[in-house]
């Protein structure tokens, strides 16, 4: 299957992705397999049809009367690409979109991947916020998340010495910098990262259409272990365990979001904008690594 075409991707495989990937950033390489998790997670836990989505998820729905559709895995009829939203300020490509006929856009994700330069991450605050204000001028219902993966570079001898030893092989990459760590020898994040965080919890919670525009209604942050014995394997003591920003409350987040404003304050077109439940028996829920429950 072309890799630019979307496919079942567990949350491990996506985050092994992004920590083994050698080449360069502006390929998007690293994160292309978070995009295929997140589209793949809307439809089975989510309940979202997969031809709402982009980029498409691998799956078929086979629809009954008075009964659950089912739920099949589908590879050929998997797609790829983004979709360009129209913003208030300028088009954007968005890496993740759910549109509903009739409606337009009503949720998005956007996702990044850090690998270094931990210092500057707060530089990424102004594209950050223009990016949520963009879509939500034009779209102020629409629901809109980001996710973003730090690598979690530690500052310790064996990590110094394996990225040398691959800078050294000729292989895509380049020697790890004092800029790039992002764990001190005590195990705690660099002041960088903890800056990052708190300015992202300010930029999270948004819940009604009325409230500010620069503000998600999502954010998840993730570190991933670099280190060989763990690589690939989320950090799980940072963030905090009462942090909004925790991985797993992400998804839960735009779920409810979504149903409050497509589904509860418009009983007129719940018809069209409730999200499906999966049928027990749906071969398309019996999937290899499965990390979160299906909606069933």
């Amino acid at each position: 299957m072309a890799a630019s075409v979307c496919q079942w991707t567990s949350q491990a495989q996506a985050l092994k992705a992004f920590a083994d990937f050698t080449g360069a950033t502006q390929s998007a390489g690293q994160i292309k397999p978070l995009h295929w998790y997140v589209a793949c997670r809307l439809v089975l836990e989510g309940g979202f049809d997969p031809d709402d989505i982009t980029p498409r998820p691998p799956f078929r729905v086979e629809r009954r009367s008075g009964k659950p559709p089912i739920l099949h895995y589908a590879p050929e009829k998997a797609g790829g690409g983004e979709r360009t939203i129209l913003g208030g300020l300028k088009t954007k490509n968005v890496d993740v979109v759910v549109t509903r006929e009739g409606i337009g856009p009503v949720l998005a994700v956007s996702c990044k991947g850090v690998t270094g330069a931990f210092r500057n991450l707060t530089n990424r605050m102004e594209e950050t916020i223009g990016e949520c204000t963009n879509l939500h001028i034009t779209y102020p219902a629409l629901v809109l998340g980001y996710m973003v993966l730090l690598r979690a570079n530690r500052h310790t001898d064996e990590v110094l010495e394996a990225v040398a030893e691959e800078a050294e092989t000729g292989e895509p990459g380049r020697e790890l910098a004092a800029n790039d760590i992002a764990m001190t020898r005590g195990g705690d994040p660099v002041a960088g990262i903890m800056r990052f965080h708190n300015a992202l919890r300010e930029l999270v919670g948004r819940r009604g259409i009325r409230n500010d525009v620069s503000r998600y209604e999502a954010i998840g942050l993730g570190m991933v272990e670099m280190q060989a014995d763990h690589r690939g394997v989320l950090l799980t003591s940072y963030p905090a365990h009462d942090s909004v920003l925790r991985l797993e409350r992400f998804f839960d987040a735009l779920y409810l979001r979504y149903d409050e404003r497509f589904v509860t304050s418009a009983p007129d077109l719940a018809s069209k904008t409730r999200r499906l439940e999966w049928a027990g028996p749906s071969p398309g829920l019996v999937m290899p690594n499965l990390d979160f429950k299906t909606r069933t």
